[in-house]
């Protein structure tokens, strides 16, 4: 695969339900496109968890733990050989806080995998403040698998410029390139995501930009995002769009045309102490298409 692997592990988190087990299928996938081998986590949380002797947690013998969990190592690990032959399944069941499970099983992953829906532990971990807190925490990417994408779309990233933004980009042409698809870049800005125009020389003049300045300026600043890893992708078709548009509505209604989303996991407008900004958890909720958001997590190797 591409430059960006840190590891050789993708890991998926499961619980059972329909949507878990299409990321499983996923993860399975991703791991077969990266030569990775796969990490099936079956995370049960604290109170979530239904037990077959309807007593305490603390009273549940190994013999409860294994008639919940085989089944569903069975489902999942069929899932996965049937997405993915090849691939080599490991299996990891937990017990404890979902989300901390999960930050915990990505410090060793180069992609985290999790479905949109879930039963169980995995009820609402995307709903809210869970979602935020495993974008904006993981080690590694978060595929989040969602909407119904057509396999033969290409690959949609959303680009500003700012480090976390760069990061997608990278990560992006890696999608792109293992999915053997093409890559739409897409910026999209309002004169309020834009940097502050310098002082006019002349104090009377208008503190503007220039007409046509601004929208040239943004369009080479989407060429420059692209220009290293495009020399590095020669394979992949790459269409620039920079767009003056809100970019949130943007990304999300371009999504119905794209196989995966990336995103940054915070962009260059906003409070630069959010972990997650507005742009992500937008479409985490409301894309049409599985979304990966990338962290800014300093250097990987190459």
């Amino acid at each position: 695969m591409g430059a960006r692997a840190v590891s050789d592990l993708v890991v998926v988190g499961t619980d059972g339900s329909i949507a878990s087990l299409e990321a499983v299928s996923m993860a399975a996938r991703e791991a077969a496109w990266r030569d990775a081998r796969l990490r099936v986590v079956h995370a049960f949380g604290w109170p979530e968890v239904h037990y077959p002797t309807g007593g305490s947690p603390l009273l549940c013998t190994d013999n409860d733990m294994r008639a919940l969990t085989d089944p569903l190592l069975a489902r999942a690990t069929e899932c996965a050989h049937r997405a993915a032959p090849r691939v080599s399944v490991s299996h990891a069941v937990v017990v404890g806080d979902v989300l901390k499970i999960l930050v915990e099983q990505s410090s060793h992953a180069q992609l985290m995998v999790v479905g949109s829906r879930g039963t169980g532990a995995f009820a609402g971990l995307l709903v809210g403040s869970r979602s935020v807190g495993l974008a904006a925490y993981a080690r590694c990417p978060v595929l989040v698998v969602r909407g119904e994408p057509d396999p033969s779309a290409p690959v949609l990233v959303g680009v500003d410029g700012s480090p976390a933004a760069r990061e997608a980009v990278a990560f992006a042409f890696d999608e792109a390139a293992l999915r053997g698809t093409g890559l739409v870049a897409l910026h999209a800005w309002t004169t309020w995501n834009v940097p502050v125009p310098s002082p006019p020389q002349d104090p009377a003049a208008p503190y503007t930009y220039g007409r046509g300045v601004l929208a040239a300026d943004e369009e080479r600043l989407l060429a420059e995002a692209l220009a290293g890893c495009a020399e590095r992708y020669p394979q992949v078709r790459v269409e620039q769009r920079s767009v003056r548009a809100a970019t949130r509505q943007t990304l999300v209604t371009e999504s119905n045309k794209a196989q995966l989303l990336v995103v940054g996991a915070r962009g260059r407008g906003g409070l630069t102490g959010l972990l997650l900004g507005s742009v992500s958890q937008a479409v985490l909720h409301h894309a049409h298409c599985p979304v990966a958001v990338v962290r800014n997590t300093g250097p990987h190797q190459h």
